[in-house]
């Protein structure tokens, strides 16, 4: 009996369906993951260069199919053209990236009790590895996980989100007659087959970006087995405005960073906290997001689209109404647009009742931002650490003591200093504290201790 079909529908014309692909159950999971068990341990084998040589083949063929991957992007996800083609850009780099990684040195040497003795750890790939990834970053988080894991000698099953399965089975497609047949694989569907990769036994390790609900129950059934786990699960990102700040280049970035792509990022900026007087910053954040393009992702001056699907519409709306509701003022926005797609205005609110709002505590995920005041920085510090997630933050300053003082006091994964929350250097840790993440970090140098084992092992002289 074949699969039930879910379809991937554009979000600024519903109408159109992008991909139908199978809703796979957890019997064909089964099936996917005795396939990767197969090929895992030849490509363990297989030298690095020569693993290191497909990744870069593969990175020549998605530069290549560029437009057709930008393209898609837009018409899937609803991201605007600009940032499409810079993640496929970043996916480029990526794969290219890890590459090089997989030649880096794979082990180290120790002293030996006995002088004679060789006392040296390697590491070793963990064989099938899963990948739970969202929609959002189409491109980006799957080859960020996949290429390290690839790189290192594992085999891979990708489930992504159902809103992006288009871009995974496009992804899929740059390893073909490169990779050994099982070794990267995309199992589409919904949540039973996220369920069945997060509790297979044979799953070795699960790397997962997404809701901090289902991330928490992957980090759970892993645990319980001892696989290996790294869960991503967003944030709600303070950026604090210092008095000596420059207020309309702060307010364009935290414009940007709160609204770009709809605020569809776990980095991107929810709420603004202004120490002292919040007026000026807050007519020129208004200002600042008035001027961003709104409508068609496929048009270079849009810089917010629709959200993803009508139920996430409906969220941004409704947290304008539950922030007026807490004593809050709309500012701007908050209203949906007539015609087709999942289109809602920026919102930006001021006034809320911090313990009341949505806006305040909860990550939204759509273009919003709350306006909050603090008497002084250690209260503007502490309003930003008293939410549960800790994913990223930031300060805007002019002066050098102070930023360090914020950036030491955050209780945050990663801090920006005079910069946007949104965004993600590859080659450098990252993850959040708190309820963001849980395990080791993703990215860069990091990659490698999460997609690999440790075996430590000793040759002593014989006789």
């Amino acid at each position: 009996m074949s699969s039930p079909i879910i379809e991937s529908r554009s979000p600024q014309d519903p109408e159109d369906v992008v991909i139908a692909v199978p809703d796979n159950d957890a019997s064909t999971v089964r099936a996917a993951v005795e396939q990767g068990g197969l090929a895992a341990s030849d490509w363990g084998a297989t030298p690095a260069l020569q693993r290191a040589g497909i990744l870069t083949s593969m990175a020549d063929r998605l530069a290549a199919g560029a437009e057709h991957f930008t393209e898609l992007m837009v018409r899937e996800v609803g991201k605007p053209i600009t940032e499409s083609r810079a993640e496929v850009a970043r996916g480029v780099a990526i794969l290219r990236y890890h590459a090089q990684a997989a030649l880096d040195p794979d082990g180290e040497t120790y002293p030996s009790a006995d002088g004679r003795t060789l006392l040296m750890s390697r590491t070793v790939p963990r064989g099938v590895v899963g990948l739970i990834t969202p929609w959002n970053f189409p491109i980006a988080i799957p080859l960020w996980k996949a290429a390290p894991a690839l790189a290192y000698g594992n085999a891979v099953l990708l489930k992504p989100s159902p809103e992006s399965s288009a871009c995974a089975v496009a992804l899929a497609d740059l390893g073909e007659d490169l990779l050994p047949e099982g070794v990267f694989q995309v199992v589409t569907g919904g949540g039973e087959a996220g369920e069945a990769l997060a509790t297979d036994e044979s799953v070795a390790a699960i790397s997962f970006t997404g809701s901090r609900a289902i991330g928490n129950k992957v980090a759970i059934a892993a645990a319980a087995r001892g696989a290996a786990f790294q869960t991503e699960m967003g944030g709600q990102n303070a950026s604090i405005v210092l008095e000596d700040a420059d207020v309309e280049s702060a307010a364009a970035t935290i414009a940007g960073a709160a609204m770009g792509y709809a605020g569809q990022k776990c980095t991107a900026t929810s709420r603004a906290i202004v120490v002292g007087d919040a007026g000026a910053f807050t007519e020129a954040v208004v200002a600042a997001v008035e001027r961003m393009g709104f409508g068609d992702p496929a048009s270079p001056d849009v810089a917010v689209g629709p959200v993803i699907t009508d139920s996430a519409r409906r969220n941004v709306i409704d947290a304008a109404r539950d922030a007026e509701a807490a004593g809050g003022r709309v500012v701007t926005g908050g209203t949906e647009r007539d015609g087709a797609g999942y289109f809602v205005s920026p919102l930006v609110v001021d006034g809320v009742d911090r313990a009341k709002a949505r806006l305040a505590n909860e990550e939204v995920f759509g273009p919003t931002l709350a306006i909050l005041t603090a008497a002084d920085v250690s209260e503007a510090v502490a309003i930003a650490n008293e939410v549960d997630y800790g994913l990223v933050g930031a300060v805007f300053t002019r002066d050098l003591n102070r930023a360090l003082e914020v950036a030491n006091s955050l209780e945050t994964g990663l801090v920006r200093v005079n910069a946007p929350t949104s965004g993600v250097d590859f080659h450098a840790p990252f993850g959040g504290d708190k309820g963001s993440s849980a395990g080791p970090r993703e990215q860069g140098k990091a990659a490698r201790a999460f997609y690999t084992s440790v075996r430590t092992i000793s040759i002593a002289p014989a006789g």
